[in-house]
């Protein structure tokens, strides 16, 4: 086994997720995941902690949503009890094809969204931390050699956290005392008001509250957002390739929107409830060691010189004891590039021009 696997598994099991003696946790392991799992089941195994594994296929998942006939069971007591009774969950993705599920009817995605949202709510209760295996179809996904790309994935989890959540520290102290958030761009002019949120410094580790490995970017849950937005980083969205997407918010809600390729993949994805048109989360992105966009919303949201907004559901680790954000039964990303001709204001004050924030070599006012 290649020790970077190891590696992989120890910064998930140690740094990310905090695993200790006794702990229940579920490990979520997708097609050729194979080696990561092995690793990090050995991990598991010296903390002394209880394991459940679960097979992820998105094969598998197409089969089923395919031949149902649409009317699924609410929350099953099975899978529900499980989830309820684990301290952690780990999910190592992979898979063979990326688009697996691309012919399985937006309506019938939408349906099995909405009748697993316990369920949803119950991993997310739990000590969940999402990371990839590199594997070779995530690699054709990136336009990469596939060794190539596995020193892509190592470069970005296999770094200094410690470190970069320092540096993290400053911009989140910048929306922690803010009020409000305006992003200029290219067909790009929207306002945002993030007034009593509270920001996550993302670095890799629930000790931050922080989800991903890798991870990099400090996030809030944005609300009353007005104007418009261009999404100009392509993505796969509901195993469809959707580009130049463009957005218009009038009183905190879509009222308007199209793309470039598979508008229909928005459309579905706003139908699916009445959170689903508004904004859940704004993250801002600041692993540097992430130099390319690749087609994974885990490392491209991630990459420095980028924002995302997500629609739908609003995380509660950035909401106030007792307050309810956005909800909904999806949370889909959308990255812009802020590399060239853009600027993110705080509160009317420059944070970021053109990439660079204000406390980084380079910035211009």
């Amino acid at each position: 086994m290649d020790e970077r696997v190891r590696e992989h598994a120890e910064v998930l099991v140690d740094w990310s997720a905090r695993i200790e003696a006794g702990d229940d946790v579920v490990v979520s392991v997708a097609e050729d995941a194979h080696d990561l799992a092995v690793a990090v089941a050995e991990k598991l195994g010296e903390r002394g902690a209880n394991v459940v594994t679960l097979y992820d296929s998105a094969e598998v998942s197409r089969a089923y949503l395919k031949s149902h006939d649409g009317e699924f069971d609410e929350d099953p007591a099975h899978e529900l009890a499980l989830l309820e009774n684990a301290d952690a969950y780990l999910r190592l993705g992979g898979g063979r094809n990326t688009t697996a599920t691309a012919d399985v009817p937006g309506e019938t995605q939408r349906a099995f969204a909405r009748a697993r949202e316990g369920t949803r709510e119950a991993r997310m209760d739990t000590d969940w931390v999402s990371t990839v295996h590199p594997t070779r179809s995530l690699a054709q996904q990136a336009g990469m050699a596939y060794e190539e790309y596995r020193q892509f994935v190592y470069d970005a989890v296999l770094r200094d956290w410690e470190a970069l959540a320092d540096e993290m520290a400053q911009m989140k102290e910048v929306l922690d005392a803010g009020s409000e958030v305006r992003i200029e761009k290219e067909q790009t002019d929207l306002t945002m008001s993030i007034e009593g949120r509270t920001a996550v410094n993302s670095a890799a580790s629930v000790a931050y509250d922080s989800h991903n490995l890798p991870s990099g970017e400090v996030f809030t849950a944005p609300y009353a957002t007005e104007g418009e937005v261009f999404f100009d980083v392509p993505m796969t969205i509901q195993s469809k390739r959707v580009t130049d997407v463009h957005l218009t918010f009038e009183d905190g809600e879509v009222v308007d929107f199209d793309a470039g390729q598979n508008e229909t993949v928005l459309a579905d994805i706003f139908d699916t409830d009445e959170g689903a048109r508004r904004l859940g989360e704004l993250g801002i992105g600041m692993n540097r060691g992430i130099d390319r966009f690749t087609d994974s919303i885990l490392f491209d949201e991630k990459m420095g010189d980028t924002i995302h907004l997500a629609v739908g559901r609003a995380y509660d680790s950035c909401l106030p004891e007792g307050e309810s954000g956005n909800q909904s039964a999806v949370h889909v990303d959308m990255i812009t590039d802020m590399s060239e001709d853009s600027r993110l204001l705080v509160d009317g004050e420059l944070v970021q021009r053109n990439g660079r924030f204000r406390w980084e070599d380079g910035f211009e006012e």
